[in-house]
């Protein structure tokens, strides 16, 4: 599995409708499922940036997939970064 750190800021569409981003992240987590992704944190954060997600994909295609799925939908953007954990001995 391939581990990534999602950032997230709101666009304006999405402050507009920024009471409904739990039940968005909820329908996050269930498109994620469809690509083989899971969620396993979701964080709103202040300063720069708006959400912070760690997400584990089996591949870096359904990582992609899944986020240009996220922002074609229109309340976010995007920028994700590959994570790599201290390998385990």
């Amino acid at each position: 599995m391939v581990t990534y750190v999602v950032l997230t800021k709101f666009t304006e569409q999405g402050v507009r409708s920024v009471k409904e981003s739990p039940k968005r992240a909820d329908a996050f987590k269930q498109l994620a499922k469809t690509f083989g992704v899971t969620v396993k944190e979701i964080l709103w954060t202040q300063g720069r940036y708006d959400v912070v997600t760690i997400v584990e994909a089996p591949d870096e295609s359904s990582a992609m997939s899944l986020s240009l799925s996220l922002s074609a939908l229109g309340n976010v953007r995007t920028e994700s970064l590959r994570a790599f954990s201290r390998p385990r001995r």
